[in-house]
């Protein structure tokens, strides 16, 4: 077997992986939220019977743009989550784990999926991937200095050797604060976790990108969604957490941040589109400025 194939094998349990340890701590938090809120809550497999129900369900197409879209969000979503290390020796396209890379094909994803909602007609699922956008260039702007300073100070963009480089010297969630307190802010808009779930908005009556999906197309979506979101995670885990030396490491450290993300998302409100853009170029993006020139100079 050559060594390409394998790497695809590996990335694509990399994928699945990404996809099952989502699924399963998303409906634990389900549980932990709804015990918070002295309810029952649901089990903790909800998650995967809602997406194989939808899955197993007839669909209406509105156009091949609706439809191709929805596949070219969850390629490159899977693509993306290939390249992701597990640990520091787990990867399965070594040399090819740069940041970059990452950001790239995220927007592949991504922007399958706002074509295939503009593809389906329905003016409010435009307006849901205007406040998705919207948001993205918000929440992206003061991340991208956080990390371009850690580039520097490790003297690298591959995430692998962002990890050693802090097994060596310490994670930057300590050596950078304000750094680490930036990228959770905007961590809490990649998920869409409140106060920054303004282009969800389930309940408003435009409630977001995918208001008019259902059946099939709504599964794979789902699936997109739990794949972004294992892809989110890690990386905040890996350039501010010291990533994993082992699968045990990874999945404590992956398991306290969503859960951290998830509690906070459910004591506050939701903010409005233009309250959001002016949070995040406001406050975050000053500290990430300061700390920056901060690194430069020190």
């Amino acid at each position: 077997m050559s060594v390409i194939l394998m790497s695809m094998l590996i990335g694509l349990g990399v994928a699945l992986f990404g996809f099952t340890l989502q699924t399963t701590i998303g409906g634990i938090n389900r549980k932990v939220v709804g015990r918070m809120q002295k309810r029952y809550g649901p089990k903790w497999y909800q998650e995967f019977l809602d997406i194989f129900k939808a899955l197993s369900k007839r669909a209406i197409s509105h156009g091949w743009i609706y439809d191709f879209g929805v596949i070219m969000a969850v390629g490159g979503i899977t693509a993306t989550a290939m390249f992701m290390p597990i640990t520091d020796s787990l990867v399965a396209f070594a040399g090819y784990d740069n940041f970059f890379i990452f950001v790239y094909l995220l927007a592949v994803g991504m922007l399958g999926m706002a074509m295939s909602a503009s593809g389906s007609g329905n003016p409010l699922a435009s307006i849901g991937v205007m406040r998705a956008l919207t948001q993205m260039l918000a929440y992206e702007v003061p991340f991208m200095v956080v990390v371009i300073t850690i580039i520097k100070v490790s003297g690298t963009s591959s995430l692998t050797g962002i990890m050693e480089f802090q097994q060596a010297n310490g994670w930057f969630a300590l050596s950078l604060p304000i750094g680490f307190g930036v990228a959770f802010l905007s961590l809490l808009g990649m998920l869409g976790k409140k106060p920054f779930e303004t282009y969800i908005a389930p309940s408003e009556i435009a409630s977001g990108p995918m208001v008019e999906y259902g059946g099939k197309q709504l599964g794979l979506l789902f699936v997109m969604h739990e794949i972004a979101t294992f892809i989110e995670v890690s990386l905040f885990v890996h350039l501010f957490l010291g990533g994993a030396s082992n699968i045990i490491e990874f999945l404590a450290k992956y398991f306290i941040v969503y859960t951290v993300a998830n509690l906070i998302s459910n004591l506050n409100g939701r903010f409005k589109i233009d309250q959001v853009v002016v949070f995040f170029y406001k406050w975050p993006l000053a500290l990430a400025v300061l700390q920056a020139i901060w690194v430069l100079w020190r």
